[in-house]
């Protein structure tokens, strides 16, 4: 059987088609920004102490002042507590001025906001003293909604198809991401942000396959990471809006409406037709491809079209054949450890780097300009130099950063930034390079659910990342110390890796090896005659010890320029 990389060089590698599909992928992911880290301008620190109006019942003619001087102890530093009171005794007004309280307890009575701030999750729910943990609970249960998503969409996405479970995490990130405005208690919010979790996991992994899917060898990680930039953009949009809207119901409103507008996903998304090769659902695949074709005003030859009918050698996927097959194992274990270390050091970076000097909106702006760019760059570095060094190069990079941090004194707050920046620069290239490289690695069959997998140790790791942070009450570098190492023991596992630069993506999972497109199978070269015999011999001359056999094969072929016929390989 022809090789669906044909199909995918007949009409367009990355043409008008592949373009929109990009675009249509990447809307979503402007909004998950607003899910992720959200809550950060949500649970903004304020003023507060106990509610003693318990006084007000025997004294009702107490200033503000004199009621808060009775009934709240201070701190060393001469300020009221903010998290106990003097406990509440049955004496009159007299007595309590002339002898004062001593006994102490926690607050019973709820808190007060002196400062009346904006509505927000701290000041609604109270979370603060005792109840100050449940934010990074939540945090965490949202974490688990993403683990949750990779589990449950990944193998799901190669069972039913890519383009249902994408409009189904659609769904459920817009009813559930408004529902959590109108919440009524702290435990249903979470709950809610469990969802959502869930399905932003569900929209980044099905977004990867359809994105690699339908595009050709050299366009891959240019479509990946293309929507990774939306990624960055959404942060600094996030940054913005959240400046202007301070009360969160209506921030999460404006953070999770606008997928709405995006159900027209319905008429215009297209399923993978990769994928329907692999289910036996060739007629299918032929009316996208020729739909693709004609938008990016190719044609599929007829006889090209004949050739595509299903293997019968392959089989459905399963979790098991990714540790059955000596080859997936590896892969799956490697790719697993990389992702954990990927996002181990990215949140571990993010949650420590705040020695900006700038107040939390400019700072989430300049984190978000940070990624930017590092997510372009990867575009680069990935024809450059190939899959298998950038991902090595990038974790140790960032590791090692973590680990330069730990020697830098504590009264040099501007060193520690540069250096914490740069490493969320790597960390950033580093995890964008493994959503093209997880692709790239794992077969057709099994694309979704292998990166499913890696997608699950990299929720582990976000889970995780908080819990280490409180070792840094024995020791301020034990945190980015174990920070640090994750990603250097994944840099140095990623060398037993398999290159994929240049290689067709695999359907079926007997196949070990990917193989290496030397020359585009099928290519025009009456076209722009020039520029695509410069592509083609930098493609055929990729590796030395072939260059002389591949030169031959580039100067036969153009030979061809003037019949117009097409040449294979």
């Amino acid at each position: 059987m022809t090789e669906f990389g044909d199909f995918i060089s007949a009409l367009g590698e990355f043409g008008l088609y592949q373009k929109w599909l990009v675009l249509f992928l990447s809307l979503p992911l402007l909004l998950s920004p607003f899910q992720m880290i959200g809550q950060v301008f949500m649970v903004v620190d304020v003023p507060h102490h106990c509610n003693t109006s318990w006084i007000r019942a025997i004294g009702p003619n107490l200033t503000e002042e004199e009621q808060l001087n009775l009934t709240l102890p201070r701190d060393a530093g001469g300020a009221y507590e903010q998290c106990s009171m003097y406990s509440p005794v049955d004496r009159d007004l007299g007595s309590i001025m002339a002898y004062g309280l001593n006994a102490t307890e926690k607050c019973s009575s709820g808190w007060v906001y002196p400062s009346a701030p904006p509505p927000s999750l701290l000041t609604e729910f109270d979370l603060v003293c005792d109840r100050k943990d449940l934010n990074d609970i939540s945090q965490s249960v949202y974490m688990v909604g993403l683990l949750l998503g990779a589990m449950i969409f990944g193998p799901l996405s190669d069972r039913v198809g890519r383009r249902p479970v994408f409009l189904m995490s659609m769904l459920l990130q817009s009813l559930f991401g408004v529902g959590i405005a109108f919440v009524p208690h702290f435990y249903v919010y979470m709950a809610f942000r469990c969802v959502v979790g869930a399905s932003v996991s569900g929209i980044l992994i099905t977004s990867l396959a359809l994105a690699t899917e339908w595009v050709g060898v050299s366009s891959r990680p240019k479509a990946v990471l293309i929507s990774h930039c939306f990624v960055a953009i959404g942060q600094m949009l996030l940054a913005g809006l959240s400046y202007g809207i301070r009360n969160w119901r209506l921030l999460e409103i404006a953070g999770s409406a606008p997928m709405f507008a995006l159900f027209f996903y319905i008429w215009v998304l297209p399923e993978s037709a990769r994928w329907l090769v692999t289910k036996g659902r060739i007629e299918e695949a032929k009316k996208l491809l020729q739909k693709a074709a004609s938008i990016n005003k190719r044609t599929v030859p007829p006889g090209l079209l004949e050739q595509l009918k299903p293997e019968t050698q392959t089989k459905s996927g399963s979790i098991l054949d990714l540790f059955r097959k000596k080859h997936l194992r590896k892969v799956t274990l490697i790719m697993s450890c990389t992702w954990f270390a990927d996002s181990f050091v990215y949140y571990g970076l993010s949650l420590n780097v705040t020695s900006f000097g700038l107040d939390i909106y400019l700072t989430q702006f300049a984190f978000g300009a940070v990624e930017l760019p590092a997510r372009y760059c990867c575009i680069f570095l990935l024809q450059w130099f190939g899959r298998k060094k950038t991902q090595a190069v990038l974790l140790l990079l960032s590791g090692l950063m973590c680990l330069v941090i730990t020697g830098i004194p504590e009264d040099q707050p501007i060193a520690t930034t540069v250096l914490a920046v740069i490493g969320k620069f790597t960390a950033t290239a580093s995890f964008s390079t493994s959503y093209v490289y997880s692709a790239e690695l794992f077969p057709t069959v099994v694309r979704q659910t292998g990166t499913g997998l890696c997608s699950m140790s990299a929720r582990v790791a976000g889970i995780m990342a908080p819990l280490i942070r409180l070792l840094g009450q024995y020791h301020r570098a034990i945190p980015m110390a174990i920070f640090g190492s994750a990603p250097v023991v994944g840099g140095l596992l990623c060398i037993l890796l398999p290159e994929t630069r240049g290689t067709d993506l695999v359907d079926d999972t007997g196949v070990a090896t990917p193989e290496l497109r030397w020359v585009p199978r099928t290519l025009n070269l009456t076209q722009k005659n020039s520029k695509r015999a410069n592509i083609m011999q930098r493609e055929i001359c990729q590796k030395p010890e072939r260059k002389k056999y591949h030169l031959f094969l580039f100067l036969s072929c153009l030979q061809q320029q003037k019949s117009g016929n097409y040449w294979k390989v």
